[in-house]
């Protein structure tokens, strides 16, 4: 069979695949090397040059501006069976590293916990909360700044994030609506199979998850700038308007309408 015959009946039918793997396999499948020849071929060598994916110039800006620059870009995560979830990121948390507060590296601290903050700019910073639920951020310029990723708009792949949203709750549970499945910080990690394997990879190289750039990028005055939620009593810093999101959009997870009037009120949020 001519190669170009065969890379094309290869892709069909893996697109064409309908299982799905259990939740609890995520991880070990996820840890498979990228070079792993099994997981590879020309084509997609071939796709991943050619991706227009977000590169490392763009991750490169202060936190605040990397933050405000998300909004509006896409995250993909290509799962071990070859599918692809995309969504639209629409709310963005600030940590700016040593000086605030509130963040994981306050004080200039860093840990193996947190080792990922103080690399270079497009490094994912995976951790976990409670012991069970995990948090994404973005490392970006300045030393331990890092953004989180609060909520997503879901766009691609809709039935695997339900799958693997599902497989993380306990009980019989209702089927999850489009708005619930990314519109908070550590639903995106369960609705995209994000875990602790994920810390410290370079959004830039990574075969499994990257970014790609929005086709309608918000103006500035579509976007709210309020308090960030639960970072608890930080002093000034549990004020500062360094949480952004999309006006309008219902798959942020916490609207402030009370900072919304007031930014209407003084001409900083268009009218539409």
């Amino acid at each position: 069979m001519p190669r170009k015959r065969k890379l094309l009946t290869q892709l069909s039918a893996l697109q064409s695949t309908s299982s799905f793997p259990p939740f609890d396999a995520l991880e070990n499948l996820n840890a498979v090397p990228d070079g792993d020849s099994s997981k590879s071929s020309k084509y997609f060598a071939t796709e991943k040059k050619n991706s227009s994916r977000l590169e490392a110039d763009f991750f490169n800006q202060p936190c605040i501006s990397l933050a405000k620059s998300f909004l509006g870009q896409i995250v993909v995560r290509k799962l071990p069976d070859g599918r692809e979830l995309w969504g639209r990121i629409v709310e963005t948390e600030a940590y700016l590293g040593g000086e605030d507060e509130a963040s994981h590296s306050k004080g200039g601290k860093q840990t193996q916990r947190n080792a990922a903050m103080f690399m270079k700019p497009g490094t994912l910073y995976v951790y976990q909360i409670y012991g069970i639920y995990f948090c994404v951020n973005v490392s970006s310029q300045g030393e331990g700044a890092a953004v989180l990723l609060r909520s997503l708009e879901p766009l691609q792949g809709l039935d695997a994030m339900r799958e693997l949203r599902s497989a993380s709750r306990k009980g019989p549970t209702k089927p999850l609506k489009d708005w619930q499945l990314c519109n908070g910080p550590s639903k995106l990690c369960q609705a995209f199979g994000i875990d602790k394997a994920f810390d410290q990879r370079d959004l830039t190289e990574d075969a499994a998850i990257w970014m790609e750039p929005g086709h309608d990028p918000p103006g500035e005055q579509d976007v709210v700038a309020t308090t960030r939620i639960g970072v608890g009593n930080r002093g000034e810093w549990s004020q500062k308007p360094l949480r952004f999101y999309l006006r309008g959009n219902k798959f942020v997870s916490v609207v402030d309408k009370k900072m919304e009037r007031e930014m209407a009120a003084t001409g900083q949020l268009s009218c539409s």
